[in-house]
């Protein structure tokens, strides 16, 4: 199970990473407005406040590794819980798929590391 939970929590990482590089570097070139379905002008007047959001997912990502690297449980957690809410929030304000692209992934992993037996300090 913990293999699982670590698999998960690294998707959802991998997947900030991802949304980092879309919003700060292809929000305004021509990939950036067809996957967000943005004309030219939109995409131009935007650009800064999807870098903005790039780099809180970056954070977002770096806080999984983190957890995921040193073995912190209670980080992966914390950070699962703010992807999750994130999520929620970006699907009933921005657009309703981030419940499915964002939130439920985040979830899963962190049911997934819930369940998961945590190693023991002992060895």
């Amino acid at each position: 199970m913990r293999i699982l939970a670590v698999l998960a929590a690294l998707f959802v990482a991998i997947e900030h990473v991802g949304i980092l590089v879309l919003e700060m570097f292809f929000w305004d070139h021509e990939i950036g407005r067809e996957i967000f379905s943005m004309t030219a002008e939109e995409s131009a007047i935007t650009k800064t406040l999807a870098a903005n959001q790039g780099l809180y997912n970056g954070f977002l990502a770096a806080g999984l590794f983190w957890g995921l690297l040193a073995s912190k449980r209670d980080v992966v957690i914390f950070f699962l819980l703010c992807v999750v809410v994130a999520g929620v929030f970006g699907a009933a304000t921005a657009k309703p798929t981030i419940l499915f692209t964002q939130a439920a992934p985040a979830a899963l992993a962190l049911v997934l590391t819930l369940l998961a037996r945590p190693r023991s300090s002992l060895g």
